[in-house]
Order: structure tokens, then sequence, then C-alpha cells
């Protein structure tokens, strides 16, 4: 959820007198909801050179992710969807400048994901956002819908498109589409068969984000065993070869252009590449996959996402390897963050 307590007083007064006067009537017995603050009237912009994105982990949003997105898009329509919740993103990106509008649809059914106006805005959009929440709800609501076409569309342009916490665990090639409920790492690593461990693939195609899949709270909720897990599933069940992985802590959100990233906020953003096959990977089993080569990006490294690789410092690389379900590193202490 957006935070407005990061602003100023007499900042959020204003946002808030903004989204007053600007706010449209409530959109009454239409199967989406819909809210905007500033001039949403149609903006139409040269498509940007280069393809953006931005994955943030979650917990409290990351200012300068949003006001790179503004930037990258180059103003204009500022749209965030969700399947749940209110339009709280509103006032504050609207907040930071450089925006004719910001838009949010709330999208719960795939009547609403059908609905033209709500493909219009989103198509119109000069950045799109994916808010938080539960990533089933995507699935099942927008999957095979013009919602999920008009995102790729979006991508096809160039249209700078960014998620936290549910709405960046989409945005890899694979993704945990968490519809059997949420999952611990402990219990990922125990049974790398849960009914809990559900994938999904190509949700949609963006680019430098194939051949991975993205996992958030990253610290807070001690997830990397489960992205650990999510990947040897991959590999195990020959989606790929090999895969990468993606974890972003809380707070902190890595900005990718043309495939060079850069990482903002409080906390790291870890890099994970397989080596091989699982060494045990079966129902009711614990997990053995080792030498699972990590770069944890926690400076002012660029990372190369084509490459796989961090430069000019601020990386450390180490492995982890899950043995019998038990997590461990190459790091002093073993600790795989």
């Amino acid at each position: 959820m957006a935070r407005l307590s990061r602003l100023s007083h007499f900042a959020a007064t204003l946002m808030l007198l903004a989204t007053w006067l600007a706010a449209p009537a409530a959109f009454a017995g239409k199967s989406y909801q819909y809210a905007a603050v500033g001039d949403p009237a149609n903006v139409v912009k040269p498509h940007p050179g280069k393809p953006s994105l931005v994955l943030m982990g979650g917990g409290p949003d990351v200012d300068a992710a949003f006001a790179w997105m503004i930037t990258q898009g180059g103003g204009g329509n500022f749209v965030v969807i969700r399947s749940r919740g209110a339009d709280e993103y509103n006032p504050y990106i609207y907040a930071m400048g450089g925006v004719q509008s910001v838009e949010t649809l709330v999208i719960p059914s795939r009547a609403a994901a059908s609905d033209p106006f709500v493909i219009e805005r989103i198509r119109g959009a000069e950045a799109l956002f994916i808010a938080g929440g539960d990533q089933s709800d995507y699935i099942n609501f927008w999957q095979g819908t013009p919602v999920q076409a008009a995102i790729q569309e979006l991508a096809a342009n160039n249209i700078p498109i960014g998620g936290t916490s549910a709405g960046m665990a989409l945005l890899g090639k694979f993704g945990f589409s968490a519809l059997n409920g949420g999952l611990l790492s402990a219990d990922a690593l125990a049974n790398p068969f849960d009914r809990r461990v559900t994938l999904e693939r190509d949700f949609v195609n963006l680019p430098d984000m194939g051949g991975l899949i993205a996992d958030s709270h990253l610290d807070a909720r001690d997830r990397m065993g489960r992205l650990v897990t999510f990947m040897a599933r991959i590999v195990n069940d020959g989606w790929a070869p090999s895969v990468h992985g993606v974890g972003v802590d809380v707070e902190t959100a890595l900005l990718v252009k043309d495939g060079s990233a850069t990482r903002v906020g409080a906390g790291a953003v870890y890099f994970l590449s397989t080596v091989g096959v699982p060494g045990v990977c079966k129902p009711k089993t614990p997990l053995t996959y080792r030498n699972i080569g990590v770069q944890r990006l926690s400076g002012g490294a660029i990372f190369d996402m084509r490459n796989w690789a961090a430069y000019n410092g601020g990386a450390i690389s180490y492995t982890i390897s899950a043995v019998n379900g038990v997590l461990s590193s190459t790091q002093p202490g073993g600790s795989p963050y």
C-alpha cells in the first residue's frame, strides 16, 4: 500500500484536495471500479525507445521507482490495475508530479476484464503498475482476457510496466500463481509437490524477463527456500533446462531498462541461477538441489539481465544448496541471504 506518512503533512493535504477536486463520479453498476486524479483525457505520446520494468518487493512503496516510471513513460496517463482494494495510489503518485493523470482500475472479474472502458484505459497508459494483493485473482480474472492482451500490447510498445508483491509475481516467464493459497519456505522444501506449489508460465512475456521466476518479500517472509523450490520444479518438470530467479526484499525495487538493472530502496535483490537438475525432487520427499548460484545486489552496481552478471561492484556472489529440505549457503554462518 502507498504510505502517505512518507510525505509532509502539507503535501498530503494538497494531494487529498486534488483527489477531491478531480475524482470522477463513481461508476455505479459497473463490473469494475474506476477513479482518477488529474485530467484523464487520453494523452498521445511517442512510444519509448527502450523497454523498462519495475520489480518491487512489497511492503512500503519505493518512491524512487514510481518517479522513474513516470520519467521513462514521459508523463501522460499513469494507470494502476488491481483486483481488489481502493485508489490510494492515485494521490500518492500524482503528488510526485510529471503526469497528467493517475487512474486506478479495480478489475475483480472476467466480465470486468472484458469491459471496453477498462481496456481503453489500459491501452492508453503511458505507464502501467500492477498492485499487490492475491496473484491467483490475476490468473482467475485476467488470464486469457483482453486485459492480458492489453498488458502485452503495452510491453510491445515499450511502455513502462511495474508490479509490487503479487503484481510482481507474474511478470516473469514463470510465476507462482498461488491458486491453492500461500506457501512457506519450510513447507515447500519439505515437499516440492505440495498442492500449494502452483506455477504458471507466460502470463505475460516481457523484455528481459524470459527464463526467470520472481518472488517478493524475500527477507521479511523468508522466501528464499520457496524460490529455490519453484526453480527446482521448473527444471524437474521439464519447463526449462535451467532457470533464473529474482528475489526482492521489502521496500526495495529493481529498475530494468533495456537489460540493465539497478536497485533502489532499503533492501537487497538476489539473482539466482540453477546448475544442472535437482538431486531429489519428488512428492512427499524433502528437496535436494545443490550449488545454485546467487548474486546479492545491495549497492549501486548495474546488473546485466542478459548476461546475468553484475558490474561496477556492489554484488556479493555465493552458492546455496537445499539438502534433505534444509537450505544453507557458502557464506560464513551459512545464511542464504
